[in-house]
């Protein structure tokens, strides 16, 4: 089994910032509320999709520049 720490490192190098962001917290409720597999599975992905999409906007926003009145 994959250490945290092995584990949080390779979703650092394969750019899953929003996985590795949420991993802690996702886990956490995971043993709590004893998750399946593949809602754990889900929960990390759309954290990643969570973030990809704030990335996006707040890029977007950088291209925009401040908006005027």
């Amino acid at each position: 089994m994959m250490e945290r720490q092995r584990i949080l490192a390779t979703m650092g190098e394969l750019k899953l910032f929003g996985m590795k962001a949420a991993y802690d917290e996702i886990i956490k409720v995971a043993l709590k509320r004893s998750h399946e597999p593949h809602q754990i599975v889900g929960d990390l992905l759309q954290a990643e999709i969570s973030e990809k999409q704030a990335r996006s906007i707040r890029y977007q926003m950088t291209i925009e520049g401040p908006m005027r009145s």
